[in-house]
């Protein structure tokens, strides 16, 4: 029988209820990284609203790991005890609660959105020194801004640490009930950062040859799945694709390169993004599922399920990447910020027969 949009989908002991994936979204709206009213609302609605997977957006690993100072946070237990009752009102709604480990690296110390966006000097009160691969700042400082925070390329010692807070972030999490982590590697962030030559010109050995810049991705992942349970899945999210073609970058030959490597290292799934690690990026036509072909040719060329991401709106659209096995989970955004009832909608459209939440069921579609 051919897998469909609502065809469960098992990893490892793990059964999600379909293939739709609530991608990780940023929502600045945390105080000191913890989670709150707004969190337990955005991603208790989007599980209510019929989604598999309901993964909770970049959550840093430490505190200098964040986008912003608005950004969620798991590196401390009080961390855990604000987010637990969220997860567990998640999966009480029957979908899978995953979380998202990240650190920003240099492209942390940002201001939120809804104040400007843009960077905070080190200099001010919720400024940091961010760490990278190198010491060069994230491009997208001005003179009237004040400039890019200061940024300082990470020692020996700054890798142990980053892979440490990793490990304990995904023990924190585990402790507060989440059943998927997915380590974040896309988007110009810190693994992202040693993953790219655009951003990595380290000569030692997380720097150089391609074994050296996946090294510290590499070693992550393997800290997460040693101290993640042998029964529940670890994902990886990836940039496919630097977009920049014109000069010596990352791209996805790489990324089915690397695919098998994250593998063997514990992963499960690659959550197939792209772009992010240059303000130079060249996007090409954002179209519905402008980002697909990227995790097919990782699924085709590994054999690794993937989740593909990008544009991808309509049921028919999402049903038939899995009908034709170019993904197993679709990852959806915007469409879900728009509408959290997306995925019951799609399964009426679709004919297929979902549960309903018991209090929403006097409004079935006839």
């Amino acid at each position: 029988m051919t897998d469909s949009l609502f065809t469960p989908f098992s990893l490892r002991d793990i059964e999600i209820r379909n293939r739709v994936m609530v991608s990780p979204m940023c929502q600045y709206s945390a105080d000191d990284g913890l989670a709150n009213d707004w969190h337990r609302i955005h991603l208790g609605t989007r599980a209510v609203g019929g989604a598999g997977v309901v993964m909770a957006e970049a959550t840093a690993v430490e505190a200098r790991g964040r986008i912003t100072p608005g950004c969620l946070g798991i590196w401390s237990d009080e961390h855990t005890q604000a987010i637990e009752p969220i997860v567990e009102f998640v999966r009480s709604q029957g979908a899978t609660p995953g979380i998202q480990l990240a650190h920003a690296g240099r492209k942390g110390s940002h201001r939120t959105p809804a104040t400007g966006g843009g960077p905070i000097p080190t200099d001010e009160a919720e400024g940091w020194e961010t760490i990278s691969a190198t010491d060069e700042p994230y491009p997208d400082g001005n003179d009237e801004a004040g400039g890019p925070a200061a940024t300082r390329k990470m020692d020996a010692d700054d890798v142990e640490d980053v892979i440490d807070s990793f490990a304990a972030a995904a023990e924190r999490s585990l402790d507060a009930g989440f059943e998927i982590a997915e380590v974040h590697a896309a988007h110009g962030y810190l693994l992202h950062q040693f993953l790219s030559p655009v951003t990595n010109d380290r000569d030692d050995e997380y720097g150089g040859s391609f074994e050296n810049r996946t090294r510290l991705v590499r070693e992550v992942v393997e800290a997460v799945r040693e101290v993640w349970p042998a029964d529940k899945p670890v994902f990886v999210r990836i940039s496919a694709t630097d977009w920049l073609p014109d000069r010596d970058s990352w791209d996805v030959d790489d990324s089915v390169r690397l695919t098998p490597m994250l593998a063997d290292a514990g992963a499960d799934l690659i959550d197939v993004s792209g772009g992010g690690i240059h303000p130079d990026q060249q996007l090409p036509n954002t179209g519905p599922g402008y980002q697909v072909p990227y995790a097919e040719a990782i699924r085709e060329g590994t054999d690794v399920p993937v989740a593909a991401v990008g544009g991808i709106t309509e049921p028919t659209h999402a049903d038939a990447l899995v009908r034709n096995g170019r993904a197993d989970l679709v990852a959806i955004g915007r469409e879900l910020l728009r509408n959290p009832y997306w995925p019951l909608e799609a399964a009426d459209e679709l004919g297929a027969d979902i549960e309903w939440p018991v209090q929403y069921r006097r409004g079935r579609f006839d």
